[in-house]
């Protein structure tokens, strides 16, 4: 049978000042219903008030026993995963903009080569375009002619007059 969570008059009063102080409407709806589940509310009026399944509250009540209130009220998503700061990626491709603003072909290959000696940890084609695209560049690749161009003798059949015969 599952555990049955029993709240002190001291938890309820920091859930319900959790409650007070919280900005982030996703935690609200978790505070509610921990409150609720904490003031005695069974799974199914919980569910009913707050749009979660019934065992949600229970689960709710584990997670507030075993940490907390910022187990809870804390934010559960994380962001900016990178390998290093947008300063220090400038930094690794300082070198390469010189060459390209020179007029050099810069590969993808060798800046991978770079950033991966700085995280000292393989990582994808995607991620360097990902930090190129952060930084501004894209991707421009020169074309020695257009593949369907006409040959020097197609172009001089098809001129129908010369400057001369106008005369």
């Amino acid at each position: 049978m599952a555990q049955v969570y029993k709240f002190s008059e001291k938890e309820i009063e920091e859930i319900a000042q959790a409650r007070r102080e919280n900005k982030d409407k996703r935690a609200e709806a978790r505070l509610k219903a921990l409150e609720m589940r904490a003031k005695g509310a069974k799974g199914k009026e919980i569910a009913a008030a707050t749009g979660f399944h019934s065992a949600y509250a229970a689960q709710l009540a584990a997670k507030y026993k075993k940490g907390g209130i910022e187990a809870i009220a804390g934010n559960h998503y994380g962001g900016n995963h990178r390998n290093m700061s947008v300063e220090e990626e400038a930094e690794i491709l300082a070198s390469f903009r010189e060459r390209a603003e020179k007029g050099e072909l810069v590969e993808i290959s060798e800046i991978k080569a770079a950033y991966q000696a700085a995280v000292d940890h393989p990582i994808s084609d995607s991620q360097i375009y990902f930090v190129l695209h952060r930084h501004g560049w894209r991707k421009v690749m020169p074309r020695s002619k257009h593949p369907k161009k006409a040959s020097g003798e197609e172009i001089a059949a098809s001129k129908k007059l010369s400057p001369e015969s106008k005369n």
